[in-house]
C-alpha cells in the first residue's frame, strides 16, 4: 500500500461522541477531512449544526444524551442510518466533576463512571457486530494524564480514566482477531471546555507547560496525526495501546 493511502479514510464511516466541542469536535473535523463520512454525537443540537456547516465532507448530526445508557442500542442503530454502519468509533465524550476526595458524591461518581467508562464499552458492544461482519474496525478511547497520575480534585475522573487504560486492553483482546483494533489516546493539557478551569489560571497553565518535555501545552492540531494513525490502515498491527499525546508530560 502506498504511504498516501495509509490514512485515507474514503469509504469509511466514523462515529464520534462528544463531537460538539473540544477534542471530539476536532476529531470529527479531522476524520471528515481524511475522507470519512462522519456521524457526530453530542447533546447540543446547535453546536452540532455549526460543526456540520464547517465539515469538509458528509457529516450527520445526531443529538443524543449519552448518559442514557438504556438508549445506546437505539443510538447505534440510528448512527447507521445516514451512511451505513460505522466502522470507526471515537469515544471523546467525557465528564470531570472536579470533586475532591472528601467531597465526592455517589451521584457524581456514578455520572462520571457511566459516561467515561461504561458508555465507551457498551456503545462499542452495540457497534462491534457490524465491524465483525466487515472484518475491519477501529475503536479509539480517550484516556488521560490521570490514567497514570493523581491530580487534586480528580479522584472519580482519574479512576474512570485509569479504567479506560485497562478497558482498552480488554476490548483489544476480545475483538482484535475479528479485525477490530482498539486503542486509546491520552491527551495532555489541551485548551478545551473540559480544561477551562486549568487555563483560566495562567500561572497554572505555564507550570503544566513547563512539566512537558516539549515545553508547551497542546494545541488542537496536535491530536490530528495520532488520531488518523489509530483510525486508519496505518495502525493495522497496533492494538491494545494507550498513546500519550502529552508533549512528554508523563515521560518526566
Amino acid at each position: 500500500m502506498q504511504a498516501s493511502a495509509l490514512t485515507d479514510l474514503s469509504g469509511h464511516v466514523a462515529c464520534v461522541t462528544g463531537a460538539s466541542s473540544g477534542l471530539g469536535r476536532r476529531a470529527a473535523q479531522v476524520l471528515s477531512q481524511a475522507g470519512a463520512s462522519v456521524v457526530a454525537v453530542a447533546r447540543r443540537p446547535d453546536a452540532l449544526a455549526s460543526l456540520r456547516d464547517e465539515a469538509s465532507g458528509p457529516l450527520a448530526a445526531l443529538p443524543f444524551d449519552l448518559a442514557d445508557r438504556a438508549g445506546l442500542a437505539d443510538l447505534a442503530a440510528r448512527a447507521a442510518d445516514p451512511f451505513g454502519a460505522p466502522d470507526i468509533l471515537v469515544h471523546a465524550a467525557g465528564l470531570n466533576t472536579r470533586e475532591t476526595a472528601d467531597a465526592v458524591t455517589p451521584e457524581g461518581w456514578d455520572s462520571t463512571m457511566n459516561l467515561n467508562l461504561a458508555v465507551p464499552f457498551f456503545l462499542s458492544q452495540h457497534m462491534v457486530p457490524a465491524m465483525k461482519a466487515k472484518g475491519w474496525g477501529r475503536i479509539v478511547n480517550f484516556a488521560s494524564l490521570q490514567s497514570h497520575r493523581a491530580f487534586p480534585g480528580g479522584l472519580s475522573y482519574g479512576a474512570s480514566k485509569g479504567g479506560i487504560s485497562q478497558l482498552t486492553r480488554a476490548m483489544a483482546e476480545a475483538w482484535s482477531r475479528d479485525g477490530i483494533n482498539v486503542n486509546a489516546i491520552g491527551p495532555g493539557f489541551f485548551r478545551t471546555e473540559l480544561t477551562a478551569a486549568v487555563f483560566s489560571d495562567p500561572e497554572r497553565a505555564a507550570r503544566n507547560a513547563a512539566q512537558t518535555c516539549i515545553g508547551r501545552n497542546g494545541e488542537p492540531e496536535d491530536i490530528d496525526g495520532p488520531l488518523l494513525f489509530l483510525c486508519s490502515e496505518a495502525s493495522g498491527y497496533v492494538t491494545g495501546q494507550v498513546l500519550m499525546v502529552d508533549g512528554g508530560f508523563t515521560a518526566k
